[in-house]
This record gives structure tokens, sequence and C-alpha cells, in this order.
């Protein structure tokens, strides 16, 4: 059976994520894709609509639209993460509403470690800020597919296409260092509505699609069934009642590449095999599944299985290493020093781990590989880390799931770090 043919209506589903510096103007940019997409209710509307005087038209205050927290509307800033709902015809989105400061930057790893897209939101007046560059080396080493700059506030520099070329020009420079792949930039306004989800009449010189056209285009999944079977065990299920005394299946969400009713499967870490023998969804007994599907599999054998555990084709698996290395984001208050120890955490399964090595830092303006003892808050870099048992993993390139895991902290319990295994 054709994997793309049956993704067909999942590939209708874009998960986003917007980065911004401060007042990029994010909120009354999602503000207006709610506003014009139908995508905010009539109460949320009348709650942020003022008139100034009687004889005036009532406007709508759109960054107050998303900005939810009371803190946030005080302080006119985003705080925490929030998931915006809205359609088209064409294409439903989720987006995640990141904040924006650098002290958030934990809260933005979180909103993007998801996403199929991301938004760069850029303040045509300011250009490229240290922030933009921090946003934008995140998302490389997420490597999500597609990411979108988005020069706002062309109306304050005149809708001016040479401010627009230089922008774009210096951004694009910056992400061909990193091997960015796939970057689109649009040039709008979302105060004024223009190249958001209409063309508007100030920037005839830009022949390109609108912010929306773009979004409604994407490719959103490639061919997951290329990719080898992986099955991080959530829960093993043992209903014992009278009609199921010896049922015995194996709960969880198929990360990535397919699996079908006789497949020989290997259990990991404890490398016993057995056969499927049946695949339960909650529409029924399917003879196939794909990620990413949550079922249940039925084992023709009684093996030694679970939580943390992964189900694998037996002629595809995974590495196996004690000692990894890792590209790093560190989120913690306390910095991340050589030595020190962990536990990190990789789909289902925990493992306690030491950090071996911090192999370089990142300058986020030249992208340049620094030597350095410890890593703060918001930096990037490389580290290398001994396990106390050996980690079943794929790397990040080939496997977004299998390939990353956070950190957390032994102590207080607080999750420190995300990283994407190289």
């Amino acid at each position: 059976m054709n994997v793309d043919w049956k993704l067909s209506q999942e590939i209708q589903l874009l998960r986003l994520v917007t980065v911004w510096s401060v007042d990029d103007g994010k909120s009354t940019l999602i503000g207006r894709l709610l506003v014009d997409t139908k995508g905010a209710f009539e109460d949320q509307l009348l709650s942020v609509t003022t008139k100034r005087d009687a004889a005036s038209e009532a406007e709508i205050d759109l960054a107050m639209l998303t900005d939810g927290l009371s803190a946030e509307r005080e302080q006119g800033i985003t705080i925490d993460v929030a998931y915006r709902y809205f359609a088209t015809p064409k294409r439903k989105f989720i987006m995640a509403d990141c904040p924006g400061h650098e002290q958030y930057t934990r809260n933005m790893v979180t909103g993007a470690s998801t996403a199929n897209a991301a938004i760069i939101l850029i303040d045509a007046r300011n250009g490229v800020m240290a922030q933009t560059k921090r946003h934008t080396h995140i998302l490389s080493l997420l490597q999500i597919p597609h990411l979108i700059v988005a020069i706002n506030k062309m109306d304050l520099v005149d809708f001016d296409e040479q401010k627009f070329n230089d922008i774009r020009d210096e951004l694009t420079a910056f992400c061909a260092k990193q091997g960015v792949k796939d970057l689109i930039t649009v040039p709008m306004s979302a105060l004024k509505g223009d190249m958001v989800t209409k063309r508007g009449e100030r920037m005839s010189w830009y022949s390109g699609p609108t912010l929306l056209e773009v979004l409604e285009s994407l490719e959103v999944l490639g061919r997951v069934d290329e990719k080898p079977f992986r099955f991080p065990v959530q829960l093993v299920n043992r209903p014992q009642t009278k009609e199921l005394p010896d049922y015995r299946g194996f709960m969880g969400s198929i990360a990535s590449g397919t699996v079908k009713v006789g497949d020989k499967v290997t259990a990991l870490a404890s490398g016993q095999s057995s056969t499927v023998k049946e695949i339960v969804t909650f529409d029924g007994s399917p003879d196939e599944a794909f990620s990413p599907q949550s079922v249940t599999l039925v084992l023709a054998d009684e093996i030694d299985i679970s939580r943390g555990d992964m189900l694998v084709r037996s002629d595809e698996l995974p590495n196996s290493e004690r000692e990894i290395s890792a590209n790093i984001c560190w989120i913690g208050d306390e910095p991340l020093v050589a030595r020190k120890k962990y536990v990190i955490k990789q789909t289902s399964n925990a493992i306690r781990a030491m950090v071996a090595a911090i192999e370089f830092k990142t300058d986020i303006h030249t992208l340049a590989h620094v030597e350095g003892d410890e890593l703060a808050m918001n930096e990037i870099g490389r580290i290398r880390l001994k396990l106390q048992q050996p980690l079943f993993y794929d790397t990040y390139e080939n496997n977004r799931l299998t390939g990353s895991f956070i950190v957390i902290d032994t102590f207080s319990n607080n999750t420190v770090g995300a990283g994407m295994i190289v």
C-alpha cells in the first residue's frame, strides 16, 4: 500500500513555530493571520476592538489578540509558548507562538522541536540582530525543513526594496554557512496587512508569494516508509480480564518507518526477537501501520519488554554506544561543566550520563567553534557524554526522534538541555 496515499489527510496539517526578537511585531502578525483566516472567536475580537471616538471606525488591536497572560499584556511581550490554531480551505495549521527574549530561549526550543516549518520574524528597521542569529542557528540544528524569513514593518521603512534586499542577503549568507536547504524570504507589513494573506498595493516590486501562500504550499512530510522502523515502548498493556487472560500488547507511537504483521522485530536492550502477530489501533487491526500512528503491537512470543525499550526491525538495527557526541542547547540556570552527572531522556528511555568533555562552544555571531570549560544558559555547543549503559540511537540527521534527547538535572529534576546526536 502506498504510504503517501495513506498520509493524504495528514499532509493537510502544518506545524509551525514563530521566532523573533523584541518588538518585531510577532503578536501583530499572528493576530493578522487569525483574523484574516477567521481563526479568532467573536468574543475574542470584541474584547480587543476599540473606537477612538464616535465618528471613527472600530479597530482591532491585533497584538492584544494573542498576548493571553496578564503579564504579557502589561509588558507588551510574550513570555510562554502558546499554540494557535487556524485553517484555510487548503490546509490546517498549528502554530507554536514562542517568546523572543533571550531569557526565554528554553521555551523557544520546546516550541520548535516538533515543527515542520519556522517563521523567522525581522523588524525591517533593525535588520538581523544577535537573537535572530541565535534562533536561526537553533532552527538549523533542529533541522526544521523550511525556514521562512518574514521581514516585517516594511511600512516603517517606506516599503524600501533595497532595505528588504540587504536583510535578505545578510540572512541568506548566514544560513548558507549552516547548510540550510530551504529558505524563503517575504516582505510584509503585519499591521497594514500587506503580503500576509493579501498582496496589498504598496510592494509591487515583490513578485513572490504572500506569507499565507507560502504556508499553504510547503511540503510537510517526507517518505516515512523509507526510514527504519523504530517503536519506543510507552506502556505494556496487560488487561488480565476473563476475556483476555493472557493478552500482552506493547503500546506507543511509531517514531519512524512502517511495520507489518509477520515482520521480524528485535527488542532493545534485551536483543530478543519475535514476529508481529497483530497490530491494534483505535479503528481496528490493520495489516500495516506507519509513523506517526499510535498503536499496540502484539508479538508471537512472550519476551521481556518494558517501558523504555524499543522495538526495531531485526534487519535494521540502530547504533549502540556508551559514549556519544551531541550538539547541545543549554537552557539551565546553572552552567554545564565537564565531569558533572545528569540524566538524559531519549524517547521513553532514561539513562544516567556524565559530561566527558565540552568539545566546543559556538560563537553565535560568526558560527566559529571556540574553546570553553562551561556552557552558560542559552549557549550552544557540542559535548561528549559517557553513559551508564548502552544507548540505542540514530543520528539526529537520520531520525529526529531517536536522535534527540533532553538533559535532566539529577538534583532539581529540571530539564536543563536539549541534545541532538551527531
